[in-house]
């Protein structure tokens, strides 16, 4: 098993314990695979609930640019509301765990096909 599926079987466990979900395995293994080299470094693979700045670049840089959404205020409420099922107290809020459920959350699976 590679790296990255070691990874990806973490990610889909975080989704059935945190979220009570069964995941959609092709679909996070594509946004695993879309976040390339940074699901390896243990910083840029977390997102921290608490840093409005890091949580302004998941708007912008994912919401907005790669799913294509406009900035209406609903984005950040999204946001936190994926922060807050996750735990905000939990200090390993995977990145890719956390693109997955915003992609789930405005419909926008396809982006991945």
């Amino acid at each position: 098993m590679s790296r990255r599926d070691e990874l990806v079987v973490k990610y889909a466990a975080d989704i059935k314990d945190k979220f009570g979900e069964a995941p959609d395995m092709d679909l996070l293994n594509k946004v695993a695979l879309g976040l390339g080299p940074a699901i390896y470094n243990a910083d840029a693979s977390k997102v921290s609930g608490s840093d409005e700045k890091e949580l302004e670049t998941v708007k912008n840089n994912f919401l907005i640019k790669k799913l294509g959404l406009s900035d209406n205020g609903e984005l950040m409420d999204a946001i936190n509301s994926v922060i807050d099922k996750y735990g905000r107290s939990d200090k390993n809020k995977h990145r890719a765990v956390i693109y997955y459920m915003l992609a789930k959350h405005f419909g926008k699976e396809s982006i991945y096909n």
